[in-house]
């Protein structure tokens, strides 16, 4: 095997065409599954594969998969291809590159579960992308990869790509699974999850579809070959996405634990450092705009989750942005902040009322009408929204807030206007000099 398991494109030309896929050992995951392997055994081998989910909570997938109840009809799998956080653009290379690793992780994962559906639901944005994995699936079709009577067998499953209208909110599962049935995407109140009350009101597996490209290697290799990479808690590769100021930004496969935030930043065959050689490294975002930024003690953080989650953040879906020396802290809060408040869908009031005020406090900060308590008032709001709304993206406002001024607040200070003393007038009898006269 080669040095890329879910970039495998970049060694292999043309990997997004069905024949060369085949001539790599495309869809011999999915041979194997459907004539020699049960569901539940399918489901045993990703859960001893220790896979997580890379969409951002880095769930057991496996897990996920053994909740959806056996006996229930219909059910679906959902492949979550939304990739709406800022700084994340791995999904998007998986299905231009390697879109037939993405459908056969899909397929596996509605074997597993008995699924006779799956639909992929992608970022209206992503218009090419979709062109690209919708001739993968009409390939896949023509093979009889896809179908009824799947190699021969008596298992059928068809495929569909969806459209979404390029909301940030929908990348929330139940969000998403509103809007695939043609509601408003606005997040459900949970209980009931997804696994036994999803699409239309039936059993449903979410999935990303960087954890869905994982699968394949799994059911073809072995949980045991798997497990050789990563760490114990984090095993297998991940993609992570480097962007900010940074030489060369792009997406880098890596074993989990195996590099730190200084190898990807430095590292020559990976970041190369920052645009300037004067530079230095002020802050990280480890999750796009949804996780806390960290200070540059947290360079030598190993990439997993443990050890992100123990610096004090998220590894979440690994969209690492660099800020340097040059980046206004305040300025860079209240930008992430703006983008959470105009994607807030509204229905819950922590949310909807917390992002406004924010913003409002941010808004007056930058503009040079800052006042002593300003800090204070944004800790205050940010603290009466984490935990109080209906699905992460309140919280995901909060982080940006918290962090920045936990690790910077005297960038908070400088941009309050300090009092200016009165002149204190002269004694009575005294004579003013003019200095330099």
């Amino acid at each position: 095997m080669g040095r890329y398991i879910l970039l495998r494109h970049r060694e292999i030309p043309e990997l997004h065409r069905l024949d060369v896929y085949l001539r790599h050992g495309g869809y011999e995951a999915w041979r194997k599954a459907l004539t020699s392997m049960t569901p539940d055994q399918v489901i045993e081998e990703v859960k001893a594969s220790g896979l997580r989910g890379r969409g951002g909570a880095g769930f057991p997938t496996g897990v996920k998969w053994s909740f959806v109840p056996k006996n229930v009809f219909p059910k679906y799998v959902v492949v979550n291809a939304d990739e709406s956080e800022p700084g994340t653009f791995k999904d998007r290379e998986i299905m231009e590159g390697n879109p037939h690793q993405l459908i056969e992780g899909a397929l596996l994962a509605a074997y597993a579960i008995q699924a006779e559906r799956v639909y992929v639901y992608i970022r209206g944005e992503y218009r090419s992308v979709a062109r690209r994995l919708e001739a993968a699936i009409a390939e896949a079709y023509a093979a009889g990869l896809i179908g009824r009577n799947v190699l021969g067998t008596n298992y059928s499953v068809e495929m569909f790509v969806h459209l979404g209208a390029g909301a940030y909110i929908c990348g929330e599962e139940t969000a998403l699974l509103e809007s695939l049935e043609g509601k408003i995407g606005h997040p459900r109140v949970r209980p009931p999850f997804p696994a036994t009350f999803g699409l239309y009101g039936q059993p449903t597996v979410v999935n990303n579809v960087e954890t869905l490209a994982n699968v394949p290697p799994i059911i073809l290799n072995g949980a045991s070959w798997y497990r050789t990479m990563g760490t114990e808690k984090s095993p297998g590769p991940k993609i992570f996405c480097l962007s900010g100021r940074v030489r060369r930004p792009g997406n880098y496969e890596a074993e989990l634990g195996k590099i730190t935030f200084r190898d990807l930043i430095f590292g020559e065959e990976y970041g190369q450092g920052l645009l300037g050689e004067e530079r230095t490294v002020k802050a990280i975002l480890p999750a796009g705009a949804s996780a806390p930024m960290l200070p540059a003690s947290a360079l030598d953080t190993p990439l997993d989750y443990e050890s992100v989650q123990a610096a004090g953040s998220m590894l979440g879906s690994a969209s690492i942005i660099v800020l340097d020396d040059t980046v206004d802290i305040v300025w860079a809060a209240y930008k992430m902040v703006r983008f959470f408040q105009h994607e807030s869908c509204g229905k819950c009031t922590p949310c909807r009322e917390g992002t406004y005020w924010l913003r409002r406090v941010y808004e007056r900060l930058v503009a040079g009408r800052g006042r002593p308590k300003d800090p204070e008032l944004l800790e205050s709001i940010a603290r009466q929204m984490a935990g109080k709304t209906l699905c992460p993206l309140g919280d995901f406002a909060t982080s940006p807030v918290l962090s920045s001024l936990k690790h910077f607040r005297k960038e908070y200070e400088a941009y309050i206007p300090q009092p200016v003393e009165a002149p204190v007038a002269a004694p009575a009898g005294t004579v003013e000099t003019v200095p330099g006269r």
